[in-house]
């Protein structure tokens, strides 16, 4: 049976770590491991995951749990402190905050992966992501759908497939740390870098056609955009060369402005 590791990282944030672990407590699928790193929190982060632990004991969850507590460089670094600890088939980075969306969730993954090749598993599994605000209400879909197929050239169009709607398979992802050369976009560059593993090996992809996650959308990147946006440039620029990353980053701003201006439509009717 195919065996999910859900990373968690978190630092300080009780108040929204809830939401997390009970997401991943409930779901059907019994093999499941759950990493939790935490920065060393000075607030009552810890004391959310102990009593994690005790309700997951007290339901006799199968599911095991690994924590880690102490200081790091950052996300990423934190992020590359799970990937020795994984054993699952697959890796999905569950951050403070996010959500997987029903108690089936990873059922439905775990089911398609083995029936879609029995002989070997796919290389990634992605899917789509619905937005949260901080209590936890689905505000909309993240305007960035995941395509039909995914590739590392896809990525050439944006950041198509939400970090924690990508599922690496675990071979590939403890292979590939993140680059701590980026503060808020190395994980831009380590989805293409795992799709590129998984060309190499000629592994597919598989689209689930469905949201595989509720996603914060106030978090480090979101809070940095700026500086998050000059990272992405130079991570695009790296993986796809000068000339075809201002091309692309060309037509984002075309479609930002046309966004802009059917919302500015949009809010103008309301207040008609």
């Amino acid at each position: 049976m195919t065996r999910f590791t859900i990373i968690t990282v978190c630092y300080n944030a009780a108040a929204i770590l809830p939401r997390t672990l009970d997401s991943v407590r409930i779901q059907q699928w019994p093999h499941v491991q759950h990493i939790i790193i935490d920065g060393a929190s000075t607030d009552d982060t810890m004391q959310c995951v102990a009593h994690y632990q005790h309700r997951c004991a007290q339901q006799q969850s199968p599911h095991t749990i690994t924590v880690v507590s102490e200081p790091d460089k950052g996300i990423y670094d934190a992020m590359n402190k799970a990937l020795p600890l994984v054993e699952g088939d697959y890796v999905v980075y569950l951050n403070a905050g996010d959500a997987l969306p029903h108690p089936d969730t990873l059922y439905n993954i775990g089911t398609r992966a083995r029936n879609t090749n029995a002989d070997a598993l796919p290389g990634v599994i992605y899917g789509d992501t619905d937005l949260i605000d901080a209590a936890g209400l689905v505000v909309g879909h993240r305007h960035l759908s995941a395509p039909q197929h995914l590739d590392s050239r896809s990525f050439r169009k944006g950041m198509l497939v939400c970090h924690q709607a990508f599922y690496a398979r675990a071979d590939l992802a403890r292979h590939t740390p993140y680059d701590l050369r980026y503060r808020f976009s190395a994980d831009v560059d380590w989805c293409i870098r795992i799709l590129k593993a998984a060309e190499a090996q000629h592994a597919t992809t598989l689209n689930m056609h469905c949201v595989l996650v509720h996603y914060l959308r106030e978090g480090t990147t979101t809070r940095n955009h700026r500086a998050s946006l000059r990272e992405r440039f130079s991570v695009m620029r790296r993986h796809y060369g000068l000339s075809t990353t201002l091309l692309q980053h060309a037509a984002f701003c075309v479609r930002a402005l046309k966004r802009k201006i059917g919302l500015d439509r949009k809010n103008k009717k309301i207040q008609k």
